[in-house]
């Protein structure tokens, strides 16, 4: 009997193995990649990812009015922490505690006034102590360099691991300030340039009053005041003078809760003794007030 062959189709049972076949053609490839330079290639770890680094300080800013009222907001609000709220009296600052590589916020205004129940046929009025307290309410800042800051609008000063003070006790009703930190603008035309850090001052007890001109800068008003190691809180009113600039400084003297030394003095005015290149005793326990037009 005759047997019948027929060829592999690809069906079916697979094609019959061949070694002599593979082991031929296997030693050609080989043969080939060597001749070509054909390297095997490895797979190489991925580097290990570097931590994320904490974003930069770039913006934030607090508003509030004559009563209080704080809020705060902006890009980097998340490095702001509050430091209490205290009731300060005859114009006297709290020591806030300010931990270093920190900027502390004082916002000086009153409090809210309460509110009496009504009755009936009454509308509710609100009720104004007759003598109450300021008080301050502070916040920590974590801006981790240069910021500078703003007073509604107007460029203050730059600020590094240092105190800002905003007094608004001296608004109306319905004022709001607000006073925006924001970081360095990369560098471009026309950018301040954050002043060297401050040499340690002790507060003096008397000084010789500096003169101060209306509608001068901020800038050189401030350099005057803290070369006598003066404290300062800002202000803003309206004013005849250019926005931004200072409108007067108020430097308390020892002796009594609401005695200072108005510079420039008010106009049509004069007081012997109190008056610019004049020596003075200070209270040290109350900021001196930079008044800016808004």
């Amino acid at each position: 009997m005759r047997s019948h062959l027929r060829s592999y189709d690809g069906r079916g049972h697979p094609r019959p193995h061949r070694p002599a076949a593979l082991a031929t053609g296997a030693a050609t490839l080989v043969a080939a990649l060597l001749a070509t330079g054909c390297q095997a290639t490895t797979t190489k770890a991925a580097p290990e990812t570097a931590p994320e680094k904490a974003e930069a300080f770039t913006t934030v800013r607090f508003t509030l009015g004559p009563r209080g009222g704080v809020q705060f907001h902006g890009a980097s609000r998340e490095a702001v922490t509050a430091a209490g709220t205290y009731a300060v009296s005859a114009g006297r600052a709290h020591p806030f505690a300010r931990p270093g590589g920190r900027l502390l916020v004082v916002l000086r205004h009153w409090p809210e006034a309460r509110t009496e129940r009504a009755s009936r046929g009454r509308a509710p009025r609100r009720l104004v102590p007759p003598e109450e307290a300021a008080v301050e309410t502070g916040f920590l800042v974590d801006t981790a360099d240069w910021v500078r800051a703003d007073l509604d609008g107007h460029p203050l000063q730059w600020l590094r691991d240092d105190t800002i003070r905003v007094d608004t006790t001296n608004g109306t009703v319905g004022d709001l300030s607000s006073l925006t930190l924001s970081g360095p603008h990369g560098g471009r035309s026309g950018q301040p340039v954050p002043p060297p850090g401050d040499p340690g001052c002790e507060k003096p007890s008397r000084l010789v009053l500096p003169s101060v001109e209306p509608g001068a800068s901020v800038t050189a008003v401030l350099t005057r005041l803290r070369a006598r190691c003066l404290d300062v809180q800002y202000a803003t009113l309206p004013g005849k003078g250019t926005p931004g600039t200072v409108q007067r400084v108020y430097v308390p003297l020892a002796g009594h809760p609401v005695a200072a030394a108005f510079l420039p003095p008010l106009e049509g005015t004069t007081a012997p003794g109190r008056m610019p290149g004049d020596k003075v005793l200070t209270d040290a326990s109350r900021p001196t007030t930079v008044v800016v037009t808004r």
